[in-house]
């Protein structure tokens, strides 16, 4: 009933809608930048080079991928429309593509990825508009367990970063660059309030630089060699539009890869909007539709661009959590910043030069942060055997294929390739086992009416014949009925408040391990129930016949969950019973 994440009011310093200080914002999307630079360059690096592409196209594709993280990170902070979620999310190439762009490059060259690209894109859009029929399998569980994930398939890359240093360095330089980046940032996020931690990640990355030059591993060289302003020469690759075999069996392959990156996409604008918000909220999930359709431009101009796809960094959320800062404006900023570094390669191999053990000691903080964000999710609606089932399996079975500890010798290239991923493998567990439970559960009986209190007759009968069996006793069936009814009056208020246009109300039911869940789907208004009535938990003067509803509903109900999408909303009650 209540949104779960417990947070202190002071962690929080700038909501979504506040404005911080420009000096500020411009320097946490600066801050932010850095984080992610080198993996929106190196993505797009490893395929083009790993396929035999030239160096041309090479400079074309990071040139467009950088513009384009820093067009679509923009976006996600403005929110246009129904595209963008409203917070920082930041957006750059996603590594979960390279196993299917480097075939796609292989067998058809950047025209063929192009296509399939644009191709793929599309059904990012069909996913956002219709989320709410996916809400049984893309669950708080899946997406946790996805986020998590994320920590299996970047940490041996960090590991093995946190000794990249070249030979003949002494051996105490890569533990001493690395010691003194977690040290600091470590002791600033835990003590330092105020202004020293909100640049927590940039001292702690300025430390490490320092003792790093003193081992002399700031690549100064890389900075010295590189122009102040540059433009590369114009490779657009244009697009294959035979749609031959090639296009048709590459399809499937980046149609999954597309939803894995989607899944991701979800859990981290659900995890933002938790720790962007001073006092908890429920989740918006019409928030999680723009940023998945966010996603899906950012993708469709990657395809028109010829480089390769993005996805949201899901260091957005420990970045937000560690620094208190969720404006909007942050994202802008970064945006802005993106855009600039694209046409300044001096100033991007500043950042490029950084050491690779201070890049991955400050990755390792974040990580830390990420993984617990997305164990947060799992948890959030309580876990019993079955989640936790889902949950163990997935995480365990992507770590095993991340490690390649799994088939690894029977999968052959492209399914290697892609199960090789942890975060691929991990999601496809998860998705594929709540799908079993969700075909396997009780049989869900429904009605649909209008939206209208003349049907509380019919929906009163209809809850009387699944109380009967359920097997429950008449205090029980009582508390059921006038929990569907208080459902219905509190939808009706908000609906007569909203347009005043009758909706049609489809209803749902189950047996749910000896209690009975309610889904009430309807077209309706604006304002969360459940933020509704955590704020209602609060006041002590006499309640008005709205509100009266509400407080009636928190005393039958055990949970109330309500989840707002631009098509529908879907409020699901749960009520325990007794025989």
């Amino acid at each position: 009933m209540k949104p779960d994440t417990v947070r202190n009011a002071h962690d929080v310093r700038y909501e979504p809608d506040e404005r911080p200080p420009h000096a500020l914002s411009l320097g946490l999307g600066f801050q932010a930048a850095m984080l992610v630079l080198a993996g929106v360059v190196l993505t797009p690096a490893i395929v083009i080079r790993a396929a035999g592409q030239s160096e041309t196209y090479l400079s074309w594709a990071i040139f467009t991928a950088v513009v384009i993280s820093g067009v679509s990170s923009i976006l996600q902070a403005v929110r246009i429309g129904r595209v963008g979620a409203g917070h920082v999310l930041i957006m750059g190439t996603s590594g979960a593509f390279i196993a299917v762009c480097v075939t796609a490059l292989t067998e058809g060259g950047p025209a063929l990825l192009a296509t399939l690209i644009v191709a793929s894109s599309l059904f990012q859009f069909g996913l956002a508009a219709r989320l709410s029929l996916l809400r049984r399998i893309i669950t708080p569980v899946v997406s946790g367990t996805v986020i998590a994930l994320i920590a299996v398939t970047i940490m041996p890359v960090v590991f093995r970063m946190l000794t990249d240093v070249p030979d003949g360095t002494p051996a105490s330089a890569a533990p001493a660059c690395a010691t003194a980046t977690v040290g600091v940032i470590a002791a600033l996020a835990l003590r330092a309030s105020g202004a020293w931690r909100l640049w927590a990640p940039m001292i702690g990355i300025g430390v490490g630089c320092v003792v790093g030059s003193l081992f002399g591993l700031y690549d100064v060289d890389r900075v010295t060699d590189a122009a102040w302003v540059g433009l590369p020469t114009n490779a657009w690759p244009g697009f294959d539009v035979q749609f031959d075999a090639r296009f048709w069996v590459l399809l499937p392959a980046f149609v999954f890869v597309t939803l894995v990156g989607a899944i991701e996409t979800i859990g981290d604008a659900v995890a933002i909007q938790r720790v962007s918000w001073r006092t908890p909220r429920a989740v918006d999930f019409r928030t999680v539709q723009g940023a998945v359709n966010a996603d899906g431009l950012g993708n469709l101009l990657s395809g028109l661009a010829g480089t390769v796809p993005n996805t949201t960094y899901s260091s957005s959320i420990p970045l937000a959590e560690l620094t208190g800062v969720g404006a909007r404006r942050v994202g802008v900023y970064l945006g802005i910043v993106f855009l600039v570094l694209a046409f300044l390669p001096k100033v991007t191999a500043v950042l490029l030069a950084v050491p690779g053990p201070v890049v991955a000691a400050y990755v390792m903080v974040m990580l830390a942060l990420l993984f617990i964000q997305g164990m947060k999710l799992v948890v959030q609606d309580g876990i019993d055997y079955r989640k936790a089932l889902i949950a163990g399996l997935a995480f365990w079975i992507g770590l095993g294929f991340q490690n390649d500890m799994i088939f690894a010798d029977q999968l052959g290239e492209t399914w290697g390739g892609l199960l090789g991923n942890g975060m691929t493998a991990g999601g496809l567990v998860a998705i594929v086992l709540t799908v079993f439970l969700e075909l396997t559960g009780p049989r869900r009986r429904r009605i649909d009416v209008e939206l209208n209190v003349a049907v509380l007759p019919k929906l009163e009968a209809f809850l009387r014949a699944l109380a009967a069996r359920l097997g429950w006793n008449a205090e029980s069936t009582e508390r059921l009925c006038s929990a569907g009814e208080e459902t219905l009056l509190s939808l009706l208020r908000r609906e007569d408040e909203a347009t005043g246009e009758k909706r049609r109300l489809h209803v749902t039911a189950r047996s749910d391990h000896g209690a009975a869940e309610l889904e009430f789907i309807a077209a309706i208004g604006e304002q969360n129930l459940e933020d509704l009535m955590v704020l209602l938990g609060g006041q002590t003067e006499a309640p008005g016949e709205r509100e009266l509803s509400l407080r009636l509903l928190r005393h039958f109900a055990s949970s109330v969950r309500h989840q707002q999408y631009h098509d529908v909303d879907v409020v699901t009650v749960r009520v325990e019973g007794t025989r």
